[in-house]
């Protein structure tokens, strides 16, 4: 049997794990109701916040997808996955176009050399503007350097929810079928026999953990076969190894993980046994084999420090209060969550790295569900030194507002180092594109601005260090 491996990516809201719900149920994966996003926290908050796995059939072909998240702070696990995929469908909201992780996401796919599929989402909206949508995505691939394959993408119009996906705007559907063989035709074919007959290389892009079998490594197999029981060889970039065994051997279906005793080339596996294996290192069948190329981890740009509780108030609602059970707690976190950063050296508090207010909001709250109390400091965003010149984390931000509001906007966001990078009318409304200090947004406090300037739609973007330019470093203003 064949296998495809693709990955959906998109900015937050704009229909990835919509999609994939719908290609499951199409496919017989899942029935109605189910959803990828299971988390508790994920329902609550309508995005996808970690990465998933699946997998459908479809014409005696298993496409494996992996659904990923679409907030800015998790984007490092995004570039993880399309590391182990052979294409990725890119969904675009028909109404609202290109956004800040739209470009972000897709800046890594062509550097990777790959191919996506764009897929024009929510064209039934009473706004939707399908033709224009598709002119920004094709201005974004030029501005991004697509070669001239990439360039010549193929556009496929949904309404993930209903489970619709069209060829041309004019096309009548009633499934998502015109997607699927989009994928079947576009997408290359992961396994091959020359693969299969090499020796075992495996690359982990992702990991989870479960209380019994410990940490799990999910990857892909580039060539050869793993099997239940084998002994492996664990190699770094660097030519340190180590041996190991595979105790537990998955593949996907749908929404559950199958076991099996033994998976091929081109398959997307999860497996146990690995206490100490990381993302990026190569399991293969012998110390002789060369590993893959690693995989760079997204630095942290903000850090804040978790204490035990001393208030007032202390040991009122949680369970797990003491210095003990809260850095057994962030050590498990450890495990699974590789963009966050430890430092574990003060007695009286541990200083924690992460990659955003969102990476870190999750993270405090799941321990707050499970009864751990504690205490933080008010974060601080990481400046960084090298060669003498100062870098910080700055974020692109997309900013909607009545055109005689615009003067105010960007007199706040300029006064705090922000540098107006567009600005274009659009729906009676002004556009406007910042890219400011991640400090200065703080500063600003651009989410809870009390003039009429709060009538904007502010969406902050990824952040990215970049070099300190002259105004930042004398910090934002907070007149």
């Amino acid at each position: 049997m064949d296998i495809r491996n693709i990955a959906i990516i998109a900015h937050v809201d704009h229909g990835k794990t919509a999609l994939t719900d719908a290609l499951m149920r199409q496919t017989g994966m899942a029935g109605e109701g189910v959803s990828m996003d299971s988390n508790e926290l994920e329902l609550e908050r309508g995005i996808t916040i970690y990465s998933k796995n699946t997998s459908v059939y479809y014409k005696d072909t298993k496409i494996n997808i992996v659904d990923t998240p679409g907030h800015a702070d998790f984007g490092s696990e995004v570039e993880r996955v399309l590391r182990s995929i052979d294409s990725v469908l890119l969904v675009v909201d028909a109404q609202e176009g290109p956004m800040p992780q739209t470009k972000f996401v897709l800046k890594k796919s062509l550097e990777l050399g790959l191919k996506p599929i764009v897929v024009l989402n929510k064209i039934d909206k009473p706004a939707a503007r399908p033709e224009w949508a598709e002119e920004m995505v094709y201005e974004l691939f030029l501005d991004l350097g697509a070669s001239d394959e990439q360039l010549d993408f193929t556009t496929i119009y949904t309404i993930a929810r209903e489970g619709i996906a069209k060829a041309k705007l004019t096309d009548g559907s009633s499934d998502l079928t015109p997607l699927l063989d989009a994928i079947m035709r576009l997408v290359p074919v992961a396994s091959s026999a020359a693969a299969g007959d090499k020796p075992l290389r495996l690359q982990p892009f992702n990991l989870a953990y479960d209380n019994f079998l410990g940490r799990l490594a999910i990857g892909r197999i580039y060539e050869g076969k793993i099997a239940k029981a084998q002994a492996v060889i664990v190699k770094k970039t660097n030519g340190e190894y180590r041996s190991g065994k595979i105790t537990k051997l998955y593949t996907f279906e749908g929404l559950n993980r199958k076991e099996v005793a033994l998976a091929g080339a081109g398959d997307i596996v999860m497996t146990a046994g690995l206490p100490d294996i990381y993302i990026g290192e190569t399991i293969c069948a012998s110390a002789e084999q060369e590993a893959l190329p690693g995989i760079n981890i997204d630095e942290p740009t903000i850090s804040l420090n978790f204490l035990v509780n001393s208030s007032p108030f202390a040991g009122r609602d949680g369970k797990f209060v003491t210095n003990r059970q809260l850095k057994e707690r962030l050590e498990k976190e450890l495990e699974v969550n590789v963009g966050l950063k430890i430092d574990f050296s003060s007695a009286d508090h541990y200083k924690v790295f992460g990659r955003g207010e969102m990476h870190i909001a999750i993270l405090l709250e799941n321990m707050r569900r499970e009864g751990y109390e504690l205490q933080i400091s008010q974060p601080q965003v990481i400046i960084k030194e090298e060669n003498g010149v100062k870098s910080e984390p700055f974020e692109e931000a997309i900013i909607n507002v009545p055109e005689k509001l615009a003067g105010t906007v960007i007199e706040k966001l300029s006064r705090r180092s922000g540098a107006m990078m567009e600005m274009k009318p659009e729906h009676g409304n002004i556009r406007l594109v910042f890219e400011i200090p991640t400090r200065s947004l703080w500063a600003s406090g651009a989410n809870s601005w009390s003039i009429p300037a709060a009538k904007a739609y502010f969406i902050p973007g990824l952040s990215v260090f970049g070099r300190m330019s002259e105004i930042s470093k004398n910090g934002p203003s907070v007149r």
